[in-house]
């Protein structure tokens, strides 16, 4: 990336003076601090080490504002936004493609299209639609922000309100999308389960149809599962863009002001932070899977 940053901060700081060896001295002040002026390969080791200390360095877009306090800053609001967004979008998804595996006739065939219509759609293309349409034309929720710009952070009920306010569309944006990849892939595995030999065979038993039906969606929903935690990335990366278009203060908008600000230290924090996100909703899910599917467990326990 062009241009360097401490030469920025330095050259800010030097304002006013003539002498350019008290501006040299400033920048190697600045460099030597930020350690920039040793090789890369020494950058980076010192890095991993600092990282393990929980130390990510300074930021230099917002300096002297540690990294470790901005990241702090907009990581719950990422996480409050995406946790509930995802999980919600994945259940209302599968329970609606079970509905439409189970119901079929007039239901599927007014439903399904819609589903592949809402899973074609990325995160963002869903975000700037309800941007335009609830927030510029009907007027029906703000247009950024993560609360009103003239309060105070605080627990109080006018900011609780505003904050609830603001929240509506990127969570919209990221639940309804969800919806239509899950739905398609229930809907999916739900025909296939129906149509198998034990549920024909279960049914010339007599036994009762809610029964059989609950089994289905369950063997269904265990490659749902799986699904979910293979494309928690993609779903991460496209809320975190959904976050930037509605300006909204979590890890995605944070991202992006260290990218334009060539903010490296705190643009490794937020990539790194990304990852363990993903990585561990992933365990998550695994450790779920296990639960839900007998035969991981008695494969374990033999």
């Amino acid at each position: 990336m062009p241009g360097n940053p401490v030469s920025a901060i330095a050259t800010q700081t030097a304002q006013g003076l003539t002498d350019a060896t008290a501006i040299q001295k400033v920048y190697a002040e600045y460099a030597e601090s930020f350690g920039v002026n040793k090789p890369i390969y020494q950058q980076f080791f010192i890095w991993i080490v600092n990282m393990f200390k929980g130390d990510l360095g300074v930021s230099f877009s917002q300096y002297p504002r540690k990294v470790g306090d901005i990241i702090n800053s907009s990581i719950w609001w990422t996480i409050a936004l995406q946790l509930p967004a995802i999980i919600v979008g994945w259940i209302l998804g599968n329970v609606l493609g079970a509905i439409a595996a189970y119901i079929r006739k007039g239901f599927d065939k007014m439903i399904l299209p819609l589903f592949l219509f809402l899973s074609n759609i990325p995160a963002f293309g869903m975000a700037v639609i309800l941007l335009t349409l609830f927030a510029v034309k009907l007027h029906l929720a703000p247009t950024s922000g993560g609360y009103g710009f003239d309060l105070i952070p605080s627990f109080s009920p006018t900011f609780i309100l505003s904050v609830l306010d603001h929240y509506k569309l990127p969570f919209f944006s990221i639940v309804l999308v969800t919806i239509g990849g899950q739905a398609i892939g229930m809907r999916s595995m739900s025909i296939y389960e129906l149509n198998a030999d034990y549920v024909k065979y279960s049914r010339f038993l007599g036994i009762k149809d809610s029964k059989i039906v609950w089994y289905v969606f369950r063997n269904a929903m265990l490659p749902q599962i799986t699904g979910l935690a293979m494309s928690l990335g993609t779903i991460v990366g496209g809320a975190l863009v959904a976050e930037i278009i509605f300006s909204y203060p979590g890890i995605g908008t944070t991202l992006l002001s260290a990218i334009t600000g060539r903010d490296y230290p705190l643009i490794s924090a937020c990539t790194l932070i990304i990852t363990i996100m993903v990585l561990v909703a992933n365990l998550l899910v695994e450790l779920l899977y296990g639960l839900i599917d007998p035969r991981i467990k008695a494969t374990q326990s033999d």
